[in-house]
């Protein structure tokens, strides 16, 4: 009879291979496009070039422990190792949030109709683009800079108590006065981008109601096949939100759980990356089968 740990390995390994592909895929063809075909270039492929980047991180710094430790692979790692392993799960899988909420912005503000109040914003937003990212990239490497002060290599893998634990690292629990300082700050920031996905999603989908109901009046074929691109990209961005969501919220339950469990877990363990992962795969096939610029 397979094990479970065969099983969870067996799908961590499908998981890791296809949502790195994809991604990879997708980052390639951007950076081809900045490179090689300029004049091909749209704005959003600066967030998305990220966001894919962030994904593919993501995938391999998790995906690959996870499928060894599954099979019963011992992952010898020294303290830095551990330290830059988990520093850079965390450090993309916020910037996956942050991107997210930044190309639902993006969108929403594409799609705004011209004689809207925010109209104005149709010409600005691009040149917003890249000083968000690098703001991005730079608070969140700042907030998890106590990881690097906090994560060892785990000698005992029966050790247990409050803090967070792989099979091969250990992040103890900090004290009570960072512990808030970091658990607010990451708080806020998850609120916000939520928060900003959430409207934005509200905002989208009541501009294709519109602008469905306003179709149906007119039926105009050049007025639906002009919206048509739009359209698709938001119907996109809105399903990647809706997943980005619902694998945020089910990861978080998990993670907090776990830091608080006095005795290990690693089946639950295995969920949780499990289902952090899910969007970075999910995500880049959702965005293939809406790049018109990858062929067949």
């Amino acid at each position: 009879m397979i094990s479970s740990d065969i099983i969870f390995g067996i799908f961590f390994i499908f998981q890791t291979c296809i949502g790195f592909m994809g991604n990879s895929l997708l980052f390639t063809l951007y950076m081809y496009t900045f490179l090689i075909l300029p004049h091909k270039k749209k704005p959003v492929d600066v967030i998305l070039a990220h966001l894919t980047l962030a994904n593919a991180l993501t995938l391999i710094f998790r995906g690959v422990p996870n499928i060894m430790s599954s099979f019963g692979i011992k992952l010898e790692m020294s303290d830095t190792g551990c330290k830059t392993v988990l520093y850079i799960q965390r450090v993309t899988r916020s910037i996956s949030l942050c991107t997210t909420a930044l190309q639902s912005t993006f969108q929403a503000v594409t799609i705004t109709p011209s004689d809207h109040k925010w109209a104005w914003l149709k010409k600005k937003i691009s040149t917003f683009i890249q000083p968000s990212l690098l703001f991005f990239w730079t608070i969140n490497m700042a907030i998890y800079s106590v990881i690097i002060l906090k994560t060892v290599a785990s000698r005992n893998t029966t050790e247990g108590g409050i803090g967070y634990y792989t099979a091969s690292c250990k992040s103890s629990a900090y004290d009570q006065q960072t512990s808030s300082i970091f658990l607010s700050t990451v708080f806020i920031r998850d609120l916000f981008f939520l928060s900003l996905m959430t409207c934005n999603s509200i905002y989208m989908v009541n501009i294709l109601f519109r602008h469905h109901r306003k179709a149906q009046h007119i039926r105009s074929t050049i007025q639906s096949s002009q919206s048509s691109p739009e359209n698709k990209a938001t119907h996109v961005i809105l399903i990647l939100v809706s997943c980005f969501v619902f694998f945020y919220w089910t990861n978080t339950f998990f993670t907090v759980y776990l830091v608080y469990l006095a005795k290990k877990n690693y089946h639950l363990e295995k969920f949780s990356n499990f289902f952090s992962s899910c969007y970075p795969t999910i995500c880049s096939f959702f965005l293939i089968k809406n790049e018109n610029r990858i062929p067949g």
